[in-house]
C-alpha cells in the first residue's frame, strides 16, 4: 500500500467563470498552480485529476500529469458532492492494484497555496495520529456574531440583535472552510456516507491573504492581484 494520493477535482461544465480549471491565471492555467505546489511539497505518491472534460485533460497532460481515467459522467454535475467522486477514484485505482493510507482533496483553484502549507498541515495529521479528519479554515474577516440579513429590498436584519455593541476583542474568532484542501485517512473516509461529515475535524488554518475561493471575476481578480503582491513566487513548469 502507497502512502498518500492527493485528488484534484476538476470537472469541466464551471458556469460563473467559464473553463475555470482551465482559465489562464496570470500567464498559466490556474489548475497549474495547484499542481505545481502538490508536486513541490514531495508528499504524494500519486496525483491525480478527477475531470470528466477531454479539454481538461488535454491541458493536463501538457502539463506532464498523466490522467489514469476520466470521471464517471454522472458524477460530475452540479450537484454531486466530492465524497462520491474520491470513492470512484479509489475503488478505480484499487482495480488497478493501487491503494493508499491517505486522501488528500485539493481544489484545483487554489493558487495561493504554498507547498509549506501543505507540509505543515501533513505535520499536524500526524501529531493527531491520523485519528481526525483536517480540514483548511481561515479566519472569518468579521465576527460571525455582526452578521445581517439582507431583505430584497435592502432591509437590514441583525442575526444576533444587540450583539453590534459587543467589541471583536470580546468575541472568539470563526473559522469557515477555506476551499484549499481536505486529508482524510483512506479507512475513515471509506466509513462516510453521502457527502461526508463535518463533526470530529481538525482545522489547519490557512492565512487570509492565501484564502480566496475563486467562484467569480471579482474572486479572480483579487487572487491575482495577492499572488502579484508575492515577494517570491512559485515557478510554473
Amino acid at each position: 500500500m502507497q502512502k498518500r494520493i492527493a485528488v484534484v477535482p476538476a470537472r469541466g461544465g464551471s458556469k460563473r467563470i467559464y473553463k475555470k480549471n482551465i482559465k489562464f491565471f496570470l500567464g498559466n492555467p490556474i489548475i497549474s498552480y495547484t499542481l505545481n505546489t502538490l508536486t513541490e511539497s514531495k508528499l504524494f505518491d500519486k496525483i491525480h485529476i478527477s475531470t470528466d472534460d477531454l479539454e481538461i485533460k488535454r491541458v493536463v497532460e501538457d502539463l506532464n500529469f498523466k490522467i489514469d481515467f476520466l470521471r464517471d459522467p454522472a458524477l460530475a454535475d452540479d450537484t454531486t458532492p466530492i465524497m462520491p467522486v474520491i470513492r470512484f477514484v479509489l475503488k478505480e485505482y484499487k482495480k488497478l492494484g493501487l491503494e493508499y493510507e491517505q486522501v488528500w482533496i485539493v481544489m484545483p483553484c487554489s493558487p495561493l497555496l504554498e507547498s509549506k502549507d501543505l507540509i505543515a498541515a501533513n505535520e499536524l495529521f500526524e501529531r493527531n495520529d491520523r485519528a481526525f479528519p483536517v480540514l483548511a479554515v481561515s479566519e472569518y474577516p468579521a465576527p460571525i456574531e455582526w452578521a445581517f440579513d439582507l431583505s430584497k429590498d435592502s432591509r437590514l436584519t441583525a442575526l444576533n440583535e444587540g450583539m453590534f455593541a459587543k467589541d471583536s476583542k470580546q468575541l472568539i474568532p470563526k473559522y469557515f472552510d477555506a476551499g484549499s484542501f481536505f486529508i482524510w485517512a483512506t479507512h475513515d473516509l471509506n466509513k462516510t456516507n453521502g457527502a461526508g461529515t463535518d463533526r470530529d475535524l481538525v482545522g489547519y488554518v490557512i492565512p487570509k491573504s492565501k484564502c480566496v475561493d475563486i467562484d467569480d471575476e471579482e474572486d479572480w481578480r483579487l487572487a491575482e492581484a495577492l499572488y502579484a503582491s508575492r515577494p517570491t513566487k512559485s515557478k510554473i513548469s
